[in-house]
């Protein structure tokens, strides 16, 4: 029997929206049920999904609620917390040693510099109370990852893996989700994490020969060479963070392949980006920018399901 995993990379605001209108179509043209998955892994935005899906609301759920027609008050309150567009000004002090420049990998380097974050991550905190239904900790699906990096050594955790340190579901989401200069940190025993996405933007060779022998894989932030958002906002965004993101993904996924796991990676493509457009943190734009996704996703998903069968 084949073992499928999910992975769901970084994309803020904008970026998630476009996840779930690509997770709900793969759903529809496969059949596939997510809560089927032997791993459920996401990192930051991806992380916050993952927390939804684990928690047992469906694809289609996720897509009602970017709709403006939640099936859960859970969604519906999560919907409104969602975070402005701007973070608030940082602190002055950075979270880590400048020795982090010499980092590769990502933005990892950049988060030695970074300001300490101001945003208020108690949006993550309720959403993870209300999904942990065994009120143990952790999410209801045993396969259930959220991936931050731990700043003092530069390593990527799986939170929820065999593994990893313990901890809570809420703990993991919100260092997960901790954009340096974005949201604060997070201290989990002693240790520093923040936004997976700082390393990786799905962390997908974190998923083993022994988790998964097919992987499904979301990056709203990784694409092919040249995909890019229109115009000049399009060509930083490709410049500053689609490009280096997606060499360190391209290298991932050629790891998992050696290993013996199909990837069918599906990744906005021109279309795709010029309805989402540069900054994917703009809460103003989400609506706009999931129906715009609801349209494109179709060819895109179809697009990455024909690559792998023919691969």
């Amino acid at each position: 029997m084949t073992k499928t995993a999910l992975v769901i990379g970084c994309g803020g605001t904008i970026g998630g929206a476009w996840a779930i209108a690509a997770l709900d179509e793969l759903t529809r043209q496969t059949g596939w049920n997510p809560m089927e998955a032997s791993v459920l892994q996401g990192t930051s935005a991806g992380a916050e999904m993952v927390t939804m899906l684990a928690g047992g609301f469906a694809p289609s759920d996720l897509a009602d609620m970017q709709s403006g027609r939640p099936t859960s008050p859970v969604l519906e309150e999560h919907l409104a917390a969602t975070p402005p567009s701007l973070p608030k000004l940082p602190g002055l002090q950075s979270i880590t040693p400048s020795t982090l420049w010499t980092r590769s990998g990502g933005h990892a380097p950049l988060t030695g510099i970074a300001p300490r974050g101001r945003g208020d991550s108690r949006w993550l905190q309720r959403l993870a109370d209300r999904v942990d239904t065994d009120g143990d900790g952790w999410l209801p699906h045993p396969g259930a990852r959220l991936v931050a990096y731990r700043v003092d050594d530069g390593a990527r955790i799986a939170f929820g893996a065999p593994a990893a340190p313990r901890t809570t579901v809420g703990e993991a989401l919100r260092a997960s989700w901790a954009i340096p200069g974005w949201m604060p940190p997070v201290r989990i025993d002693g240790r520093t994490y923040v936004d997976g996405g700082a390393a990786s933007t799905a962390s997908v060779d974190l998923v083993g020969p022994e988790d998964a022998d097919l992987v499904y894989l979301i990056t709203p932030m990784a694409s092919p060479s040249g995909v890019r958002a229109p115009g000049l906002g399009g060509r930083a965004e490709r410049a500053l963070l689609r490009a280096p993101m997606s060499k360190v993904l391209d290298a991932e996924i050629d790891r998992v392949r050696r290993r013996g796991t199909r990837v069918v990676h599906i990744a906005p493509t021109d279309l795709d980006m010029a309805g989402l457009g540069p900054n994917f943190m703009n809460r103003n734009r989400r609506a706009q920018a999931f129906d715009a996704a609801r349209r494109t996703v179709v060819e895109t998903v179809g697009r990455a399901l024909d690559a792998e069968a023919t691969r």
